[in-house]
């Protein structure tokens, strides 16, 4: 078994506590692959059902619109997983799946995934608490659709990107600040849209921008407008 392999799976959250058998056993079933930025590892009308354990790098979950806007699920980083649910019920894939960065994958057929999780209870349980946690965010996400402006779905959005600043004392900043088509994709709304909201909050000086970061000089205003609808905006944008 390669050491350094070995790591990297041990390295998978569905994987933690395996013993040592186990990753050897999943080292030799798995295959590798690298995508490169922007490489669709697969999309909506693939046969393929594996499921795909990130060894390094990120990517992204996307849907389209029938406009060709795109629509972000999720975004999986090192250490995470994706596929799973082709890889139970064999069923045609969700979404596409689109690599961010360089990035390093692992796949497992679905036929040894089914061996894994019978072998291992304690990794079927993990899957099922991720299976939980996609349907929660779903819900969310589908309340946020039906309440909330496409406004009120940026400046969400952009209050969960923040963190603390770490120069400036009770301030909070986003670096590096994503595209206006990457915040656009995660809040269901229109680049266009975003743009709006940034040069909105620019001008009232909530947010100051410096190249590729963000700060957030109001941070209770930002809250305020987060909870009440912009006017002229609809949720349909």
């Amino acid at each position: 078994m390669n050491g350094t392999t070995a790591q990297q799976l041990q390295a998978i959250d569905l994987f933690e506590d395996l013993p040592t058998t186990e990753i050897a056993a999943l080292v030799d079933r798995c295959v590798w692959h690298h995508a490169k930025k922007g490489d669709e590892v697969f999309d909506r009308q693939s046969d393929n059902r594996d499921i795909f354990f990130v060894i390094s790098g990120r990517v992204r979950i996307v849907n389209f619109a029938l406009s060709g806007r795109e629509v972000a699920y999720a975004e999986c980083k090192a250490g995470s997983y994706f596929g799973e649910l082709s890889a139970i019920d064999g069923e045609p894939r969700s979404a596409s799946v689109v690599a961010l960065e360089d990035s390093t994958l692992a796949s497992l057929d679905q036929s040894e995934f089914h061996k894994l999780l019978a072998r291992q209870p304690a990794v079927a349980i993990r899957v099922l608490k991720k299976l939980v946690g996609i349907v929660r965010s779903a819900d969310e996400r589908i309340m946020d659709l039906a309440t909330l402006s496409a406004y009120q779905r940026v400046y969400r959005r952009i209050l969960e990107l923040k963190r603390p600043d770490p120069v400036r004392q009770d301030s909070w900043l986003i670096y590096p600040l994503p595209t206006q088509a990457e915040i656009a994709a995660q809040a269901s709304t229109t680049r266009e849209t975003v743009a709006r909201v940034l040069g909105q909050l620019q001008n009232e000086s909530i947010t100051q921008r410096k190249g590729r970061t963000l700060y957030i000089r109001e941070l209770e205003k930002l809250e305020k407008l987060a909870e009440r609808v912009a006017p002229g905006a609809t949720s349909a944008e």
